[in-house]
């Protein structure tokens, strides 16, 4: 049994291997939004100045989230997001930094997970451990195999961004990363309308 352990060991490596480069040709061969950002070429996202769907889901803590009762109330900056999302994981201190200079000013910010129900405790430990204190939703599919919420936005990939006017229309939207200080500049204006 011993001596079959280098043999093990090999064989799990080359696997690890194999199934790494393998993936890698997989990314290598998808479009992208931005560096590391996938993009489905069959949604369309939403364009500035359409009215914001209205959609409903709970929040990490099984709270329900109903847009429709925030919309066209204060400006809302949403952003679709993934755990498994590299590019995400640098767009969120960003998105957390916007959520703690504007909340007082009237800035709501919510943060869609796409990853899943069953991951729901991945999700919520992932924003404990890097302390975000934004709102988290966790978008689900509908009867027709739809997300509920990505899907109504165009969402193509992660990170995307959507800042949601007083108006309840989308003032910015936005695929892949952005500059913090081109966030900062459409959250400003969209708080001085």
């Amino acid at each position: 049994m011993m001596r079959d352990l280098p043999l093990v060991h090999a064989l799990c490596v080359g696997c690890l291997v194999l199934g790494m480069g393998a993936a890698l040709a997989q990314e290598k061969a998808m479009p992208q939004l931005s560096p590391g950002t996938p993009m489905n070429e069959e949604m369309r996202m939403l364009d500035v100045g359409v009215l914001a769907p209205e959609f409903s889901l709970k929040d990490t803590e099984g709270i329900p989230y109903l847009f429709a009762e925030q919309r066209g109330k204060k400006p809302v900056l949403f952003v679709f997001w993934s755990i498994f999302c590299e590019p995400c994981r640098f767009e969120m201190p960003i998105v957390q930094k916007m959520h703690s200079r504007y909340r007082d000013a009237g800035l709501d910010v919510v943060a869609v997970n796409i990853d899943g129900e069953p991951l729901k405790s991945s999700i919520l430990g992932f924003v404990k451990q890097e302390g975000y204190t934004f709102k988290v939703l966790i978008d689900e599919l509908d009867s027709r195999e739809a997300f509920k919420a990505a899907d109504p936005f165009g969402v193509a990939g992660t990170p995307t961004l959507f800042l949601i006017d007083r108006t309840g229309k989308i003032a910015l939207a936005r695929a892949g990363r952005m500059k913090e200080e081109d966030l900062e500049k459409a959250v400003q204006a969209v708080l001085k309308r």
